[in-house]
C-alpha cells in the first residue's frame, strides 16, 4: 500500500522550546501548529519542511511558509494556499462479492469526490470498507493496494484502493474446546443468534465472546471460524466450523474485604462464589457483610440463560440497620428472573419479606409482604464504567396486597434519569433527577423498601445518609413521596484527575403538601480509577447549616 502525501513527520520531536514563536496563518492553520509550537525552536529550512508535511496531512500541499527573525519575537507566516479536495475514487473489490453489494460498499465510501482530502479521513475510509467486508460475509477480506495521486498544481487527490474480499462464508456447527466441568449444552445455552449455514457476521460473533466472558464460568474466550476446515458448497460458499476454545475460572473462590463508606462508615465482609454449584453451572454468590450501619448475610443461585436468554435465580437475604435512629431487623427469599434486551436490561421478581422496624421513642411494627417487582434499566452510554456521553433510564414497579400474604395494599412507583453532556475535552455536565411515589392508604406496615428516604452520597449531597424522611418518634423513616434533582460540573484536569462543582436538591414526605426542598451544594474531587470515577466531595445542606464529606464510587446506576 502506497500514499505519496503520507510522509513522516520528522520535524516534530521532543526538543527544549526556546522563545514564544508568533503563528501569522488563519485560524484552523493556527489551531493545527499549535500543540506543535514548542518544537519549533529553529527558524531553519528544516524546520519549515516539517511545518510543510504537518499542512499535506490537512490537504494543503502548496503552502508558503516564511520564517521572520527578529530581535523581539520570532514569527511563523503561513499563507497555506489552496486546499486540496477528493478529484476522482476508483474502488475495485474482487472475490465473491455480487454487484449490488458493491454497489451499496462503494456508496458507503466516506471520502467522497469534493471533500477535503485529509490523510486521516483517508485511512479511516479504507479501513472502515474493509471493516464491512470483515464483518458480513468475509472474514479473510484484505486491502491489496491504496493510492493517493496528489495533484497540486490543480489541487486534486485521486484516490485508488484494490480489495480482495475472497469467498463468501457461512457458520458451520459449534465445535467446543476447554470445558471440561460444566455440562456439555453450558456454551449453546448463550448462543441464540448463529446458526449453522447463517451468513457469517462479526457483530454476531463478538456478542457470542462478550455474553461467554461475561459470564462466571471463563477466565478466557476465543471465538472465530476454523477457515482451515471450511467446505466448499455447491452456490461457492465456504462453511466453515464455528471454534470456541474457553479456560474455565476456579471452581470456587473466597474473597474477604473491608472498607469505609460515608454512608454507612467502616465495612469488613467475606464472599463465597461458586460457578458450578451441585454440577449444574448453577452459580452461587453468597457473602456476610457487617458495616456500621447495616449488616447483611445473603446468597443467590443463578441458573444458566433459558431459550429466551433469561436468567432465572432464588436467594435469601437477612439485613439488619441502624440508620437515623430507625432500627430495622428483615428477612426474605424469593425467586427472580434478568434479561438483555439489547440496550435494557430487565429484571422481575417475587420476594416475601417479613421486616421489623424500631424507631426511638416509637412502639415497634412488623411488616409482612408478598413483594412482585419489575425493573428496567436502559442505558445508552459511551462506556458503562466512565459514561462521558449518554443518557441512563431506570423505572422500577413494586407493590403488595393484603388478598395476597401482606399486611397492607400498597403499590411503588420509582424513576431515575442520569444525562452525560460533554460540554468539550475538560468539561463535562451532569444531570440527575429521581422521582416516586408510594400509592397507599397509609405508610404503617409497607415495608421501608417500599417507601423513601434520601439524603447522603448518590442522592442529595450534604445530609446525612437516609437523614430526609419523615420523623417517626426521634428516628427518620421513609415516606411516600420522593423527588430529587441533581446538576453536577466536572473539569478535568488530565486524563486522571477532575475538580466537580454540584447542587442537589429534593426531599423525601408523606404528604405533598409537607414538601420542603433539602438543597446541598460544593466542591469536590475526581479520580479516574480502574473500576471508575471514584469521588470525594464536600457539601454543605442548606437546611441543616453543615458541612458533609462524602465518599462515592461515581458509576451511571
Amino acid at each position: 500500500m502506497f500514499c505519496r502525501c503520507c510522509l513522516p513527520l520528522f520535524g516534530f520531536l521532543a526538543v527544549t522550546p526556546a522563545a514564544a514563536l508568533e503563528v501569522d496563518a488563519p485560524a484552523a492553520i493556527v489551531r493545527l501548529i499549535e500543540p506543535h509550537r514548542a518544537a519549533l525552536d529553529e527558524l531553519s529550512a528544516q524546520q519549515a519542511e516539517a511545518v510543510r508535511q504537518l499542512l499535506a496531512t490537512e490537504g494543503y500541499f502548496s503552502p508558503q511558509i516564511e520564517f521572520v527573525d527578529s530581535d523581539k519575537t520570532p514569527r511563523l507566516k503561513i499563507d497555506p494556499g489552496p486546499r486540496t479536495v477528493v478529484g476522482e475514487v476508483h474502488i475495485a473489490i474482487d472475490g465473491a462479492v455480487d454487484a449490488a453489494r458493491q454497489r451499496r460498499l462503494r456508496e458507503s465510501w466516506q471520502l467522497p469526490v469534493g471533500q477535503p482530502f485529509r490523510q486521516d479521513d483517508w485511512s479511516l475510509a479504507k479501513q472502515r470498507l474493509l471493516a464491512d467486508l470483515l464483518a458480513s460475509g468475509h472474514p479473510g477480506a484484505r486491502l491489496v493496494n491504496s493510492l493517493a495521486d496528489i495533484d497540486s498544481e490543480h489541487q486534486r487527490a485521486n484516490l485508488t484502493a484494490q480489495y480482495d474480499a475472497g469467498p463468501y462464508y457461512r457458520f458451520g456447527e459449534l465445535q467446543i474446546n476447554g470445558v471440561e466441568n460444566y455440562p456439555p449444552d453450558l456454551i449453546p445455552r448463550y448462543n441464540r443468534r448463529i446458526k449453522p449455514g447463517d451468513p457469517y457476521d462479526e457483530t454476531r460473533l463478538q456478542e457470542l465472546q462478550a455474553k461467554l466472558r461475561a459470564t462466571p464460568y471463563f477466565r478466557t474466550v476465543r471465538a472465530g471460524l476454523d477457515l482451515a476446515a471450511g467446505e466448499t458448497n455447491a452456490d461457492g460458499s465456504i462453511t466453515a466450523p464455528l471454534k470456541v476454545e474457553v479456560r474455565e475460572r476456579q471452581p470456587h473462590r473466597v474473597s474477604f474485604g473491608g472498607g469505609f463508606s460515608s454512608n454507612t462508615g467502616g465495612r469488613v465482609e467475606a464472599n463465597y462464589h461458586t460457578p458450578n454449584l451441585a454440577g449444574q453451572a448453577w452459580s452461587l454468590d453468597s457473602g456476610l457483610r457487617l458495616e456500621q450501619k447495616r449488616q447483611l448475610l445473603f446468597a443467590d443461585i443463578f441458573l444458566p440463560p433459558d431459550e429466551r436468554d433469561r436468567r432465572n435465580g432464588f436467594g435469601a437475604v437477612n439485613e439488619k440497620t441502624d440508620i437515623e435512629k430507625l432500627k430495622t431487623d428483615r428477612y426474605a427469599f424469593g425467586v427472580q428472573s434478568i434479561q438483555q434486551r439489547g440496550s435494557i436490561e430487565q429484571r422481575l421478581s417475587l420476594f416475601w419479606q417479613r421486616e421489623q422496624r424500631e424507631a426511638d421513642g416509637a412502639d415497634k411494627v412488623t411488616s409482612r409482604a408478598l413483594t412482585p417487582n419489575a425493573l428496567w434499566t436502559w442505558r445508552q452510554v459511551d462506556d458503562l464504567l466512565d459514561p462521558r456521553r449518554g443518557v441512563v433510564l431506570q423505572l422500577q414497579v413494586g407493590g403488595g396486597a393484603k388478598a395476597a400474604l401482606s399486611d397492607q395494599n400498597f403499590l411503588r412507583l420509582h424513576g431515575r434519569w442520569q444525562q452525560f453532556i460533554p460540554l468539550n475535552d475538560a468539561n463535562q455536565l451532569t444531570l440527575r433527577g429521581e422521582l416516586g411515589r408510594t400509592f397507599a392508604d397509609s405508610r404503617q406496615r409497607v415495608p421501608q423498601d417500599f417507601l423513601f428516604r434520601t439524603g447522603g452520597t448518590g442522592s442529595i449531597r450534604g445530609y446525612g445518609y437516609q437523614s430526609l424522611g419523615v420523623k417517626e418518634g426521634a428516628a427518620v423513616a421513609g415516606g411516600r413521596y420522593l423527588g430529587i434533582a441533581s446538576a453536577e460540573l466536572t473539569h478535568w484536569l488530565g486524563d486522571s484527575w477532575g475538580l466537580a462543582a454540584f447542587v442537589d436538591t429534593g426531599n423525601a414526605v408523606d404528604a405533598l403538601r409537607a414538601i420542603r426542598l433539602a438543597t446541598g451544594y460544593g466542591l469536590g474531587a475526581r479520580w479516574r480509577s480502574p473500576a471508575g470515577p471514584l469521588g470525594v466531595d464536600l457539601a454543605y445542606g442548606e437546611m441543616n447549616h453543615r458541612l458533609h464529606l462524602h465518599f462515592s464510587l461515581a458509576i451511571a446506576f
